[in-house]
């Protein structure tokens, strides 16, 4: 999840009188339409904690591998892929999940793919060697003539994002300055020039990239880690709330959380490390052609799991909950409950990659070291509700832009943290509307620690009718035919989906320690997770595991022969 999306004014359609009946819902009445929980299993993940307060059970069971991965999220699968091209034979998989993926897994609702987490990936910048290389492996993207050129099935289609702004839908993503209040609009585009500027200019000299160990790391660069991206905006005096509204639209699109609880660092790495921002021309409107283009397919960032999984299928140890990873004088041991089969495993291997995030890495290990339980301890995860609709119609047209791949709904002040919604069906060539999954994503991670912590309460503890009627309530605002049209609503929730770059994470010395040049292992064990680079995206998680998986092939090649 990345470019923002469309927006809606809730405050204006509220008074629809055909809404009344929604609004008025509760939460003891019952939906009309099918569903319930689907993806990650959380009470298997919670396992880890129970079966260690009462002691990792002897095992019944034990195998040999020639490596082993611990975590089959992108991550994971991208150091296994690495540690096969290297030619390390019997590298084995486990993951607590049925299916591989992660954060990157996928759906399909009413014979429609569609994404359980992360919906696209932008066209990698020249320093994303892991990406390019993957992308070329897969034959989505390949050099003619000296020109790069992608496959346009896989490009998103026209039209890419549009706004739902004060009852009408506008094409693009950022607020225009001809739909805002007369006495807002001559200030609002000196701001968003001012913020184009800033960017510009933190991203000269190749201070940010991604991956963001590529970046050209100064002091310059600590100083703007150590505050929220709030506080540095309010000292610029970048206050419009049509620019405060979008730049905390990108904060929870990437980073789950709001502007008052990311860095400064982060809030401008999501500009400077990718398109920049581009501010209206004089005539108040942005470029079509300025906009970026994305890779996505139906089933979102599942379709890259995918391929990077099938080759892995005989390796893949799915539905195992590692319990305990003890590090020895030759091996390192994983102690492993086999949920399929119920029974105690342990599997032994010289190298391991612990392709998992650092807060869970910090409990399976033995004796973890110092800098990865200061790290862990830092580091806060924002909780996320990924809803599916399936829709038995198209839904009917609104005033503006049409329907696009990206929509969002713009509502400034609003402590709603919704994200919008993606069409499922936008990247099929369809001549005319009919049946559709859509998308809605909210991330949870709040302003502030004790919002983000009574959000993943609510998560958790909620039943699925509640948070689905929230979802329907909440888009039938911008489309009143929805429910009537509804089928079904499939919800994907996740505890702990992104890691949040709070100030002082990412220039930290515990994150630096574990992450920086040759800080790849602890001994046999070698830490793969986009939670090295302090941020969630597929782009970090494929560099952190391809590290990983070399370092971990680097050492098996050292070893001496028997």
């Amino acid at each position: 999840m990345n470019e923002p999306v469309n927006g809606l004014d809730r405050r204006t359609l509220l008074v629809g009188a055909t809404l009344a009946p929604l609004v008025a819902c509760t939460r003891s009445e019952q939906p009309s339409y099918a569903g319930g929980w689907v993806g990650a299993n959380a009470e298997r993940g919670h396992r880890l904690r129970d079966r260690k307060a009462a002691g990792v059970p002897a095992p019944e069971l034990t195998r040999r591998a020639g490596a082993i991965v611990v975590g089959a999220g992108v991550a994971g699968l991208a150091a296994a892929r690495e540690l096969a091209r290297a030619g390390i034979d019997d590298v084995q998989l486990l993951d607590l999940e049925d299916e591989p993926g992660g954060n990157s897994r996928g759906h399909v609702l009413g014979g429609m793919r569609c994404p359980l987490g992360a919906h696209y990936l932008p066209l990698p910048g020249e320093r994303a060697v892991e990406v390019i290389a993957l992308l070329e492996a897969l034959g989505v993207r390949r050099t003619e003539r000296g020109r790069v050129v992608y496959d346009e099935r896989m490009l998103c289609h026209s039209p890419q994002e549009r706004l739902h702004i004060h009852g009408f839908w506008q094409d693009g993503l950022l607020p225009a300055v001809e739909a805002l209040p007369n006495a807002e609009r001559a200030d609002t585009l000196a701001q968003y020039r001012r913020f184009g500027a800033a960017v510009d200019v933190a991203s000269a000299g190749g201070a940010f990239a991604m991956p963001t160990a590529r970046s050209a790391w100064s002091p310059q660069l600590d100083a703007l880690d150590r505050v929220t991206f709030a506080a540095w905006l309010n000292a610029q005096g970048l206050v419009a709330p049509a620019l405060r509204w979008y730049l905390d639209y990108c904060c929870r699109d990437d980073y789950g959380a709001g502007a008052a609880q990311v860095s400064a660092w982060a809030g401008l790495h999501y500009f400077a490390s990718r398109h920049g921002f581009h501010a209206p021309s004089d005539d108040g409107n942005k470029n079509a052609e300025e906009r970026d283009g994305v890779l996505t397919w139906p089933e979102g960032n599942a379709w890259l799991a995918r391929q990077l999984a099938e080759p892995l299928t005989q390796q893949l140890q799915t539905g195992r909950v590692v319990l305990r990873v003890s590090e020895g004088r030759d091996v390192v041991a994983v102690d492993v409950w086999n949920d399929a089969a119920s029974r105690a495993e342990r599997w032994t291997a010289p190298q391991l990659v612990l392709a998992v995030p650092l807060f869970v890495a910090a409990r399976l290990m033995d004796a973890p070291p110092a800098a990865l339980t200061r790290a862990a301890a830092a580091m806060p995860h924002a909780p996320w509700l990924v809803s599916n609709l399936h829709l038995a119609d198209a839904l009917d047209e609104r005033p503006g832009a049409p329907l696009s791949w990206d929509n969002v709904f713009y509502d400034p002040g609003s402590a709603n943290p919704t994200l919008g919604y993606v069409d499922a069906m936008h990247q099929r060539t369809r001549s005319i509307p009919g049946p559709t999954v859509l998308t809605a994503y909210r991330a949870l991670g709040g302003n502030t620690p004790s919002q983000l912590a009574a959000q993943r309460a609510k998560l958790l503890a909620e039943p699925w009718s509640a948070w689905s009627n929230a979802v329907v309530t909440e888009l039938a605002r911008v489309h009143p035919d929805l429910p009537a049209k509804l089928k079904q609503v499939d919800l994907m929730r996740y505890g702990h989906a992104m890691s949040v770059p709070a100030p002082g994470l990412r220039s930290g010395a515990a994150l630096r320690a574990l992450a920086g040049p040759g800080a790849t292992s602890h001994g046999r064990i070698h830490f793969a997770h986009s939670d090295l680079s302090a941020y969630s995206v597929f782009e970090e998680a494929l560099y952190q595991g391809t590290r990983a998986g070399a370092a971990a092939a680097r050492h098996l090649r050292r070893r001496p022969r028997a």
